[in-house]
């Protein structure tokens, strides 16, 4: 696919950014390895081999009795007895990481929270689960939250700023009103009202997010459109008939994505952050989910474990460097004054 000299200007740009280009890359990998948690942190083998049969425990669950067992419910590999059932007519095959972000450890050699060891890398947080599972897992739903709540977002604002901009007017005047009004309502104490009557969960917390963050779109993307309407091309546009839909569509929206592309990491970071926020008060996803959050709590009520507290800081400190990094390279992408170093 061929692109345009101004595409590929930027893409040199933003390759130039040596931080922002590095930055991008390791949080590619780091989130691709998330996505794929199960197969790298999982209380399940990835392959099991009894009896000249093959089966795959991470894509489906299998009885006991399956492997010589007596309880029709799923097998528990981790228990001895079920090791030496499969092992006695075939093998496992495991993942790097023993532990689902749920799996209990049962046999510590202390009292949890226990300290980083062999098995444990980063320790066990104070309901004996692994840390370094928890924070594969953690990652991955920050992420996920932070991109759906971002993209979603991004496209109501959009829609919002664009029709403020481009009809100006009452339109614009009625809207800005709402604004002003809605953005004056206190979403924490919404969102503790809402958890005293139900448990929030993702999808709870992303539309009551939702419902607020667009705003942060609106701005950017409403200047923009109230500069470009009255520019020669679009008058000339609106001159030949072309609809409204198909002048904000085609010729005033290209010139307003370049501001909001440039905003969006930086939104990125934010959505990211309000999860860890809300987990950190108790306020954010059920219970026994793999939260950074969450994990930062168990550090401050567990002093005499440090490793919580300094792994929950570092991963998010990792996770917020990373987009910020990659933000402002595509911030000197998108600026028409950047000269490549």
């Amino acid at each position: 696919m061929k692109i345009s000299p101004l595409t590929a200007r930027r893409l040199e740009v933003f390759q130039s950014n040596r931080r922002g280009w590095w930055s991008l890359w390791i949080f590619l990998g780091l989130f691709g390895i998330s996505l794929f948690a199960e197969f790298f942190a999982n209380d399940k083998p990835l392959l099991v081999y009894y009896k000249e049969s093959f089966y795959s425990p991470v894509f489906k669950a299998y009885p006991e009795t399956t492997f010589g067992g007596d309880f029709q419910t799923e097998a528990d590999y981790g228990e001895p007895f079920v090791q030496s059932l499969i092992q006695d007519d075939g093998w496992m095959l495991w993942p790097l990481i023993r532990y689902h972000h749920k799996s209990v450890v049962w046999d510590l050699q202390g009292p949890a929270p226990s300290p980083p060891d062999s098995r444990n890398l980063l320790g066990t947080d104070d309901q004996a689960r692994d840390v370094l599972a928890r924070v594969i897992y953690g990652f991955r739903i920050s992420v996920l939250f932070g991109f759906t709540l971002t993209i979603l977002s991004a496209i109501v604002g959009i829609s919002a700023a664009a029709i403020q901009g481009y009809f100006g007017g009452w339109i614009d005047l009625l809207f800005q009103r709402f604004i002003e009004v809605w953005a004056s309502v206190p979403l924490l104490y919404l969102i503790i009202l809402i958890s005293s009557v139900i448990q929030p969960n993702f999808w709870w917390l992303l539309g009551l997010l939702l419902l607020f963050n667009w705003m942060g779109f609106v701005g950017v993307v409403r200047a923009e459109f109230l500069r470009a309407r009255n520019l020669e091309f679009v008058r000339a546009a609106k001159a030949l008939g072309v609809s409204d839909h198909m002048v904000i569509w085609r010729h005033v929206l290209p010139n307003a994505m370049v501001a909001t592309l440039t905003f969006m990491p930086f939104t990125l970071a934010g959505s990211v952050t309000v999860l860890f926020g809300l987990d950190y008060l108790g306020f954010g996803l059920p219970p026994g989910s793999a939260s950074l959050g969450e994990l930062l709590a168990q550090g401050k009520a567990n002093l005499q474990a440090p490793w919580l507290g300094l792994t929950g800081f570092f991963v998010i400190g990792l996770i917020l460097t990373l987009l910020i990094f990659v933000g402002e390279a595509v911030r000197d992408a998108f600026d028409p004054r950047k000269t490549i170093v």
